[in-house]
Order: structure tokens, then C-alpha cells, then sequence
């Protein structure tokens, strides 16, 4: 497939791979096992440029597409997935300053594309997940700016972060018609960042609830239209969807690799057991769905690129790549037999991290009505 990508996103392909295999994977088990947020790592994506892949050069960043994003992604994830998932945070909050912030905003970006300003984006509320529009964190007017209070969930790098992205209620309209994102300074008083949650899998992301109580914050912190954030979200969930499908990608490529070097190594009943038909249909399966995948992501990706709506492509390929990841994956770790049960191998620990991209971004019983619903419209 690599023979129709340009040369900017084969340069990038390479330099990804070759970080990702020289500095990452050699890290990725201790990540793993310590649960610590890897500030080196973070950085060196930041010193690489990475972190402005799709952002427009007057920017700051390299001026290339959805499609060079995707790549990158792929190529993280193939040696850690919360690495892969750390490098997206950036990547998707500078298109958001960008594109809905204001000059002050904006300013900030620099610092985020060279890893001295850690984004967060708080979505989630410990009683809301996929219904964003039912949150109840609330920022009201007060003197010259706002009085934030709630509590937010699953904020991914939150115990790190400088500036968070917080989608509050604003207004007295109910559902989506009354939320704002305010952009807030980590260090402010009256944010408490509660412990780094213990996960199945995905670790050293600093995840945690983030509680806002009575924080002060400057008439200027609204970023896009005032109430509009719902749409604002519901437009950057489609790219950050592409984002995870290509993260489920890496991972299911991953193992995909080492189910197929094992098989090669393993020996039983005086054969190597690639040379079982067993074996040999379940690697083919992979092979056959990871390229579907691939091709349904940079599909979407595409369309992303000339300005098409992709609210049905995105959640088609989130859907099907993240469903494929976690079928294959765990089809890869039975071809290890008992070893893939141990930590001694990596498929051990992709098992555990690939599971969480069924429910990240939208559960894949949301991607279902998403699609459901785009059908339903095309029909009409």
C-alpha cells in the first residue's frame, strides 16, 4: 500500500519507525510495569516534529494531511499503544487551538508542539461517558470572567497536564445547545487532580478524575463560539476517531508480527507450527483484515482531507479496526499457547492495552448508531 503514499508521508513513515523502534519499544514493558508517564519520550516526538503533523505551516507545523497522521500513529502503536495514545493529546489540541482559539490561545501553541505545554482535553464526568450532552460541569459568569466547577473522568495525561480543555455547561439550555470549552491553567487553585487511575491496560498515561471547585478563570478562556462546543467536540471526535482506529491498527499489526515470527519458531509434533493449517488460517484472517482496516482508515482519512463529512467513515473504521484489533490480537496471543499468557511476551501486554480502544472516543455500540443514524439519512 506504501507505493501510493507521497514522499513526505514515506520520510515520515521512516522517521516514526526508526524512533519508534530504537527509543520506544525498548522502553515500552517498563511503561508498562511502572505506570509512569514517560516525559523523555514525549519530548523526543515534540523535538521531531511530530506532535504539528497536520498543522498548517503559517502554524507552525508541517502542512500534512490526515492520512500522514494516521501513518505516524500506526507506527507508535506497533511498539506502545499508550505512547501512540500520548502523541495524539498534542497532536488533535493544536488543531483545536488553531482552529477555535483566540489569539491568546493560539500563542500557546509553540510550547505545545515542542512538548513544554502538556495538553488535556476533559470530556467524560464520572456519571457521563458517551452522553456529552448530558454533563454537568458548569462554568457562570462572575466579575470579568467565570466560576468552573465540576468533576470530570478518564482524563487522559490529566495528572500531568499545563492546560486542560474543559466542556462545561455555560448556559441554561439543556442538552447540547448550552456547553462551552474554556481553555484552564492547570495550576490555578481549586483543581484537584485525583490518583492516576489502575487500569487493565494502557498505562503510564497519567489518567485521572480532575475536580474544579470555584476555579477563577479570565473572561478570555471560552474557546469557539460561546454553547457551541457540542458541535465543536462532535466535529474533532471524527479525526481523534481516525487517531484510534490507526492506534488499533499499530497494535493488531504488532501482533500480528509476532504471532507470525512464533510460528515460525515453535516446533511441535516435529514441525515448525506455521506448517498447520490452524495456524495458517488464523494468520491469514489477520493479514486479510488488517489491510481492509488500513484501507478503510485512509479512506476516511482522505475524505477528511478534501473537506467531505465523515461522520459514517470515521465510526466505520473505529468500528471495524478496533473490533479486528481486539479479535486478532487475542487469536495472536493464542498462537503463543501458554507463552502468550506470560509477560515475558509483548503479546501479553498488547492483549490488555487493545482493549480499551472498543470503548475509546465512543463505545463501538455508539459507532453502530452513528453509522445507523448516517444510513438512515441517506436513505431518507
Amino acid at each position: 500500500m506504501d507505493r501510493f503514499y507521497t514522499e513526505d508521508q514515506k520520510a515520515l513513515r521512516d522517521t516514526a519507525r526508526r524512533f519508534a523502534e530504537a527509543e520506544i519499544l525498548p522502553r515500552a514493558a517498563a511503561i508498562d510495569r511502572e505506570d509512569r508517564f514517560n516525559r523523555s519520550l514525549y519530548k523526543g516526538m515534540a523535538d521531531l516534529g511530530l506532535f504539528g503533523i497536520c498543522l498548517r505551516e503559517g502554524a507552525g507545523g508541517a502542512g500534512l494531511d490526515a492520512v500522514a497522521a494516521c501513518i505516524a500513529m500506526e507506527e507508535l502503536a506497533r511498539c506502545s499503544g499508550p505512547v501512540a495514545n500520548a502523541f495524539a493529546i498534542p497532536v488533535e489540541a493544536v488543531l483545536f487551538f488553531d482552529h477555535h482559539g483566540t489569539e491568546a490561545h493560539k500563542a500557546l501553541i509553540p510550547q505545545i508542539l515542542s512538548g513544554d505545554i502538556i495538553p488535556a482535553t476533559a470530556v467524560s464526568e464520572p456519571d457521563h461517558g458517551s452522553d456529552v450532552a448530558g454533563i454537568r460541569t458548569n462554568a457562570v459568569r462572575e466579575g470579568n470572567g467565570w466560576r468552573l466547577n465540576g468533576t470530570k473522568a478518564w482524563v487522559t495525561l490529566g495528572g500531568v497536564a499545563d492546560r486542560i480543555m474543559v466542556f462545561a455547561r455555560t448556559g441554561a439550555d439543556a442538552g447540547h445547545r448550552a456547553i462551552s470549552c474554556l481553555l484552564v491553567d492547570g495550576a490555578l487553585p481549586g483543581i484537584a487532580r485525583g490518583k492516576n487511575e489502575e487500569l487493565l491496560g494502557m498505562h503510564g498515561l497519567d489518567d485521572c478524575q480532575i475536580t474544579f471547585s470555584d476555579v477563577q478563570l479570565p473572561a478570555d478562556s471560552v474557546m469557539g463560539p460561546e454553547n457551541q462546543a457540542f458541535k465543536m467536540a462532535m466535529s474533532n471526535f471524527n479525526f481523534s476517531r481516525l487517531m484510534m482506529a490507526s492506534m488499533a491498527l499499530g497494535m493488531a499489526q504488532a501482533a500480528f508480527e509476532d504471532a507470525t515470527a512464533y510460528a515460525k519458531d515453535r516446533k511441535q509434533f516435529g514441525q515448525a507450527i506455521i506448517g498447520f493449517q490452524a495456524v495458517q488460517f488464523m494468520l491469514a484472517d489477520m493479514s486479510t483484515d488488517i489491510a481492509a482496516a488500513r484501507l478503510l482508515i485512509h479512506h476516511a482519512a482522505r475524505l477528511h482531507d478534501a473537506g467531505e463529512p465523515i461522520a459514517k467513515e470515521a465510526a466505520q473504521a473505529k468500528l471495524f479496526t478496533t473490533d479486528m484489533a481486539m479479535k486478532h490480537v487475542s487469536n495472536a496471543l493464542q498462537i503463543h499457547g501458554g507463552n502468550g499468557y506470560s509477560r515475558e511476551y509483548r503479546i501479553e501486554r498488547l492483549f490488555r492495552d487493545v482493549r480499551l480502544a472498543q470503548i475509546y472516543e465512543g463505545t463501538n455500540q455508539i459507532q453502530r448508531l452513528i453509522i445507523a443514524r448516517q444510513v438512515e439519512k441517506e436513505a431518507a
